[in-house]
């Protein structure tokens, strides 16, 4: 049986790990060196699973680290890894998301606020609407 102390440590173990899975050239660095292909350590990213769930993603600075940790699950992506190309190539859009995301956030959001503000403007009655 663990301990608070023991089970506090786990977790933020945990958690820092899962939140290194965001950096592409950390997963090369694993990859590299044979990490990806120990079963032992395939199964505690499947393990590790349990990060999706809402009571532990709140504490994520780095949700993405969940879509690699995902990713993670698939041999082909794992082997790819061990390409530094890969791990430029997933760096460069993980940027250009980050660099689009907040203007697309905003128009949504605009959209969205449009959307649930009632038409203010004076409806068109009876032969005003015709001409």
């Amino acid at each position: 049986m663990e301990t608070d102390e023991q089970a506090r440590n786990r977790f933020q173990s945990e958690l820092e790990f899962v939140q290194c899975l965001a950096n592409p050239y950390y997963l090369n660095f694993l990859a590299q060196r044979g990490y990806l292909r120990e079963r032992p350590f395939i199964n505690y990213l499947k393990y590790l699973l349990y990060w999706k769930e809402p009571e532990y993603a709140k504490f994520l600075k780095y949700p993405h680290c969940l879509h690699m940790l995902e990713l993670l699950q698939y041999e082909h992506f794992r082997k790819e890894l061990v390409n530094a190309q890969c791990a430029k190539f997933i760096d460069e859009q993980q940027l250009l998301h980050w660099q689009h995301y907040s203007r697309k956030r905003t128009r949504l959001q605009q959209a969205l606020a449009e959307q649930q503000q009632p038409q203010q403007q004076p409806q068109p009655h009876g032969n005003a609407a015709a001409k």
